[in-house]
């Protein structure tokens, strides 16, 4: 799960991303929830922002409506999960920024936050990926 933006410093993480789903397609499923919750980089429609993923960076992983990433009343409903430690296990950290990334297991156990400085492509990425 990845907090997106498309007019973002990190924006260039969307090839990253459909790189390491590429990659490891058969035991990894990216999922990119746009939101305009950092100074206003995610100001498209949902239309706007998936033609932007496929013909900038040729997404092919799902892409969720558009919507609130932080905490708050309007707080999409994953990330509420993804967020509070008293729901998932252990977790805290709400996105520090656009492409904020949360790594669950197969059975929807949370295993990893990555902070949206660290690479997609990180060692520290693909490691936790295979474990």
């Amino acid at each position: 799960m990845v907090n997106t933006a498309s007019d973002c410093g990190y924006t260039n993480q969307y090839d990253d991303l459909q790189k390491l789903y590429e990659q490891y397609r058969d035991v990894l499923t990216v999922v990119a929830f746009p939101a305009n919750d950092f100074k206003e980089q995610e100001k498209g429609s949902d239309e706007e922002i998936g033609n932007f993923c496929k013909i900038n960076y040729g997404v092919t992983f799902p892409i969720a409506l558009k919507s609130s990433v932080i905490k708050g009343d309007s707080q999409q409903k994953v990330f509420q999960w993804l967020t509070d430690k008293t729901k998932n296990g252990w977790n805290n950290h709400p996105p520090a920024w656009n492409f904020s990334k949360y790594l669950l297991n197969e059975e929807g156990v949370l295993m990893g936050y990555f902070d949206a400085a660290i690479s997609p492509l990180s060692e520290e990425v693909r490691k936790a990926i295979e474990e």
